[in-house]
């Protein structure tokens, strides 16, 4: 059972990135008050939940609809992660990813947390691991990313600019594994 649960959780994880969600978070709400920043924050977590959970049930639904193969999904998906994941390795592409006073819906809610590294995990974990255990260790991640961004002026003291890019860094090095991964499974068709 624990074996399952750490199957979904890590994955999930991965594809949530919180501690680097938190540099892009405190790099969004730059002119907002503490107190604003904790309901976009509030209000991204809520859209990430919603999107996640209406793509957990209707995903395969719409999939069938548009003629599209979960290996298709996993292929494109890969390839939008490896994107994401060599963008953020190398620093290419806008430093500034929204700005303004209203970013909880977009761009965190999606698709910086609900994103196609997510959406795509979401629906392998569902197949490998189960319904139950996937929606577990969304909840339990999506907790964590609460606990970050509520904490993020404190976490952002602690372990400084230099370590959140350090940390930030080293996951974008896995989503690119991640990103293989699923496009290697998709173009098998595994």
């Amino acid at each position: 059972m624990i074996e399952k649960f750490l199957l979904a959780f890590i994955p999930i994880f991965v594809a949530i990135d919180p501690i680097g969600l938190v540099a892009i978070f405190m790099g969004l709400g730059t002119t907002a008050s503490h107190e604003h920043r904790q309901r976009q924050a509030f209000l991204g977590i809520f859209t990430a939940l919603c999107v996640t959970v209406v793509f957990i049930f209707l995903g395969k639904i719409i999939f069938a609809a548009l003629g599209i193969t979960v290996a298709d999904f996993q292929v494109a998906g890969g390839l939008i992660l490896l994107v994401l994941a060599v963008r953020e390795l190398v620093g290419i592409g806008p430093q500034d990813r929204g700005g303004g006073d209203e970013f909880g819906v977009v761009p965190l809610g999606m698709p910086l947390i609900a994103g196609p590294a997510l959406l795509t995990a979401l629906l392998i974990l569902i197949d490998s691991v189960g319904l139950v255990f996937t929606i577990v260790s969304l909840l339990m991640n999506l907790a964590l990313v609460a606990i970050a961004l509520c904490n993020a002026d404190r976490f952002t003291r602690w372990i400084g600019k230099q370590g959140l890019r350090g940390v930030s860094k080293l996951i974008a090095l896995l989503l690119a594994a991640i990103a293989i991964s699923l496009i290697r499974r998709g173009w098998r068709g595994v």
